[in-house]
């Protein structure tokens, strides 16, 4: 019953205010490339989606509040985006197509990362938390790797996965953070590869669109207006990813489940839910 509520507020719970109230201090990053670049091109590489989760913060975004319990950035395990009902890594976990393999801490501005293979063999998928503070952070990270400045892999036994510019699909997942602050830095592709990606936050295609067409990226799934960043529209449209459907049959299976847990129109759902430019 607590999932099925939640869902049909969270369209409303998560949406975002245009002119936040307030700013608040938050830690320096500690870890991570920053502004650097990192370059680790391996050999030989697993099919890889990399999800960076900017984690609901109540204090430190520019968010209409949800209940404490939920808007707490720096409490993944109950975090609306992350371990409740409907975030990401309770989501994925419980999916028939997903098997958890490694969940491991990570020092600020990173809480906590978890991997994922998927049943067919054929795909990881790598998801990180982001402090609900460090949304700068996210957001400069993503933007590094959907770039191709920033790369990395990690290795699961005898496979090894690509994180950043090595992933086949980056995906930025909840509140917008361009509505509240700017970003300095600038995000040209440096390696000519069009990556894929996939951001799931409010209004995203209105503001992220300067630095995806910088960075050469390819907008499979982005945002015309206010949204609820839950992870089923993620779920499902990497499973249709994974099979090697066309933008448009991908676009379509995201707001097919967005209209079954909103209770919306498929209609409605593909005008917000929208591909390419």
């Amino acid at each position: 019953m607590k999932v099925v509520v939640i869902a049909l507020l969270l369209p409303v719970l998560t949406a975002c205010k245009l002119s936040p109230e307030k700013k608040l201090t938050v830690p320096a990053s500690q870890t991570g490339p920053g502004n650097g670049t990192v370059n680790q091109n391996p050999v030989s590489i697993a099919n890889s989606i990399h999800v960076y989760v900017a984690l609901c913060d109540n204090r430190y975004q520019g968010i209409i509040p949800v209940p404490p319990v939920m808007g707490n950035g720096q409490d993944p395990d109950n975090n609306l985006y992350w371990g409740w009902g409907l975030g990401i890594r309770t989501y994925f976990t419980k999916s028939r197509e997903w098997k958890l393999v490694r969940k491991s801490k990570l020092p600020y501005p990173l809480l906590e990362r978890i991997v994922y293979r998927h049943r067919s063999g054929q795909y990881y998928l790598v998801a990180d938390a982001y402090d609900g503070r460090a949304m700068k952070d996210c957001l400069d990270r993503f933007l590094l790797g959907v770039s191709g400045r920033h790369k990395e892999v990690i290795r699961e036994g005898q496979v090894t996965i690509g994180l950043g510019g090595n992933a086949k699909l980056l995906a930025f997942i909840g509140h917008n953070g361009l509505m509240d602050l700017s970003l300095q830095s600038s995000y040209p592709n440096t390696d000519k590869r069009k990556r894929d990606c996939i951001i799931l936050a409010c209004y995203s295609k209105h503001y992220f669109s300067p630095y995806i067409k910088q960075a050469g990226a390819n907008p499979l799934l982005w945002i015309s207006n206010l949204f609820g960043p839950e992870a089923y529209t993620l779920h499902d449209a990497l499973s249709a990813y994974m099979k090697g459907e066309n933008p448009a049959t991908i676009q379509t299976k995201a707001a097919a489940v967005y209209a079954k847990y909103t209770r919306c129109s498929v209609k409605a759902a593909k005008k917000l839910l929208i591909t390419g430019w």
